[in-house]
């Protein structure tokens, strides 16, 4: 994917520029975590990371079961349609928040407002949909700062942080604003995980309702933002015409 691509780190502003990052990552790994417990809640399927998937899929088709194997299979290729949209509606190799942003969030809102029908009405479906939606937020992280951000699984994440954990045993130099911003990955996924169990317990798959307001909202209000930015930015680089003076001979 043209998103794992690290972008060259400028240490003195690196921690500088991620403290304006992390609260955003932050939200968008407590979502995957909160809709990835509903969709196991639904299905005992992950829909925010594709090996349990694609697990479940050749254990289904081992085992015959042809119409679980169907709901894993739309799993998968919902994520793959879910990252070639975001491709398609962010198109940035490096992280630039732009209006684009704004789109994608809006989109994965509606993504999971149309699982939360699907599964109410208990069609698997909306597997797909969440899956779809897990797929569009996860293109729509990029690398920054030297990281590659991932939102919607901690595998790679936990990776990063033992290798980092092992650097630091060898009393080799690590970067601290990078475990430190990995960490709160790892820990926003897991709670978010467990507001969405215990969301679902009460609720059942309504619950996800919260995460397609929240989504949307976000992606209105980010939209805003910077559409206004941007139209500042044009105005003061647009041309002004000279002032005439209204007084005569002047």
């Amino acid at each position: 994917m043209p998103y794992s691509h690290p972008q060259p780190v400028d240490r003195r502003e690196a921690y500088r520029k991620i403290r304006h990052l992390l609260p955003g990552a932050a939200a968008f790994a407590g979502t995957a975590g909160y809709v990835n417990s509903v969709g196991l809640g639904f299905f005992l399927t992950p829909v925010s990371h594709m090996t349990g998937a694609v697990s479940h899929l050749g254990i289904d088709l081992a085992q015959g079961l042809w119409s679980d194997a169907w709901a894993s299979l739309s799993i998968v290729l919902g994520f793959l349609a879910g990252a070639a949209l975001a491709g398609i509606i962010v198109g940035a190799w490096q992280l630039i928040p732009n209006r684009r942003y704004g789109v994608a969030l809006m989109v994965e809102g509606a993504l999971l407002a149309l699982a939360t029908f699907l599964l109410i009405t208990k069609q698997r479906l909306g597997l797909a949909a969440v899956a779809m939606a897990c797929g569009l937020q996860n293109g729509t992280g990029s690398s920054y700062c030297g990281l590659i951000i991932r939102t919607t699984h901690v595998t790679g994440t936990m990776t990063d942080i033992g290798v980092m954990l092992g650097h630091w045993v060898r009393h080799r130099q690590i970067e601290w604003w990078k475990l430190r911003f990995l960490l709160t990955l790892v820990l926003a996924f897991g709670v978010g995980g467990w507001i969405g169990a215990l969301a679902n317990h009460h609720f059942g798959p309504m619950c996800l309702s919260l995460a397609a307001v929240g989504c949307t909202l976000a992606g209105g209000i980010f939209w805003f933002i910077t559409h206004r930015g941007l139209v500042d930015l044009m105005q003061e680089a647009s041309p002004q015409p000279p002032r005439t003076s209204s007084f005569p001979g002047s």
